[in-house]
Formats: structure tokens, C-alpha cells, sequence
């Protein structure tokens, strides 16, 4: 009879254990919302008040830039860049928010620091866009930015671009020791305006104001005197529309 409890309580346990583990897992698989996916909501304390995302912003673009960490060299440098392009991005009609897993006190601090540097010879800024404490990892966990083996904050420098619609249409997710490059990140921007209604795509290392990639050819003949005013082909594939700065 003993053994008999013995065995019993043994299975038991190592059955709880195995739970215990599997549920950990599960807590910890924090899926990264893809390209195409709604973005997900949340409400937040930031530094310039309580914020409820994405709401809040209406029809604008939106852009996540997400750290592990205040007062870090690398993230410091992301966050005076971004300042330094405040302007840019709200004639782009974007508006950028930065989530960091310290508590809104330390975002303070950082924040009055980061406004007395002159960075790169530049006049110290005003940082405008809001720092949302996400102590709790909230948004970190609903963005995917958790690491599901180690439950680390490391991998907490995802950018995410959203559209008026709230549909996420670029992911990037950057290490610890590689700062992300604004001017990327502007161009992209740029260009995911720029091909807005799914009849342009951009080719590689476009730039704005350069020409358009096509979706469908504007022909259906392609003999070489049949190319419309405006366009011009590399391959029965490959058509440009021409810029409009290049046509006038």
C-alpha cells in the first residue's frame, strides 16, 4: 500500500512539473504580430499622459520604436535622431511613440537628459513624442517582444510602422549593440505612402522621388513603339512609371 502511494504521489508530482513547464511556455509565446495584422491596442502611461493606442491618433500613420532599457548609449543616440526628425515625420503625417521597459520616472529623467545634449552639433530638442512606461511588459508581450526561452528583454528593439487603417505593414527587429538607421527608417515610410493603392511597388534602394515599379503592365501589347507616355520597360517584366518631378 505504501509503495502504491509512493508511485501515486511520484506521478502526480512529475505530472505538475511537466503543466508547470508546458503553461510557462505558453505564457512566454508571445507570437510577433506580422505584416498585414491589425495592430494590436493597449493603454499605457507615457510622458506626455495616458495613452490609448491606436486610437488616440485617428488616421495617421503610426510608428512603434521599442527599447529594453533607458539611458543606454545605443538607444540614446535612436532617441535624439528621432528628435532631430520630429518635423520629418509630422509632414509625413506619422506619429512616433517609444516604448521602454523601464518605469515612467526613469523615462522622465531620461527624457530631461536627452533634451540638454547637443548631438552631433545639432541645437538639443524637445522630445515631443510620448515614452510609454511598459514596466509591466505588456506591450511588449502583445507586440512579441519577449524572448520565449529566457522570458529576456533583449529583443525588446522592434520597429513597427503602422497605416491609417491600423494594419501593420513593416516589422524590424535590431540587436543590442546596432543602432537603427533613422533615414531607414524615413524611407520607408515614404515609400510605403508612396505605393499606397497596390499599383507601384519600389526596386531596390529607392529613394523619393525616383521612379515607380508597376504591378501590371499599362500595355497589352509590348512591342517596343507601344510604351505610353511616362513609362518605360527593362523586360516584359520589369516596367517603371516615371516620376512625376521627372515629367515636368
Amino acid at each position: 500500500m505504501k509503495r502504491k502511494i509512493f508511485l501515486f504521489t511520484v506521478l502526480v508530482f512529475s505530472a505538475s512539473i511537466m503543466w508547470s513547464q508546458e503553461k510557462q511556455k505558453e505564457d512566454r509565446n508571445f507570437k510577433i504580430p506580422l505584416i498585414g495584422d491589425v495592430a494590436p491596442s493597449f493603454t499605457a502611461e507615457t510622458t506626455s499622459g495616458t495613452l490609448n493606442f491606436p486610437a488616440d491618433y485617428g488616421r495617421k500613420w503610426k510608428v512603434i520604436f521599442s527599447h529594453p532599457q533607458d539611458f543606454t548609449p545605443v538607444c540614446s543616440t535612436e532617441l535624439l535622431e528621432l528628435a532631430n526628425l520630429q518635423k520629418e515625420f509630422d509632414k509625413l503625417n506619422v506619429k512616433v511613440v517609444v516604448v521602454s521597459t523601464d518605469p515612467l520616472e526613469s523615462h522622465v529623467q531620461w527624457k530631461k537628459a536627452l533634451e540638454d545634449i547637443e548631438f552631433k552639433g545639432m541645437v538639443p530638442q524637445k522630445i515631443k513624442f510620448p515614452l510609454i512606461d511598459d514596466e509591466s511588459l505588456a506591450v511588449a508581450k502583445k507586440y512579441g517582444m519577449i524572448q520565449a526561452v529566457s522570458n529576456s528583454t533583449k529583443a525588446v528593439r522592434g520597429v513597427f510602422i503602422i497605416d491609417p487603417d491600423n494594419i501593420i505593414q513593416s516589422v524590424s527587429f535590431y540587436p543590442m549593440n546596432i543602432g537603427r538607421s533613422t533615414e531607414e527608417l524615413i524611407r520607408t515610410v515614404v515609400a510605403l505612402q508612396a505605393t499606397e493603392g497596390n499599383k507601384h511597388m519600389t526596386p531596390a534602394n529607392w529613394k523619393a522621388g525616383n521612379d515607380l515599379l508597376i504591378v501590371t503592365p499599362p500595355v497589352t501589347d509590348q512591342s517596343a513603339e507601344n510604351v505610353p507616355d511616362g513609362f518605360y520597360r527593362l523586360s516584359w517584366f520589369l516596367w517603371y512609371e516615371k516620376a512625376k518631378s521627372s515629367l515636368k
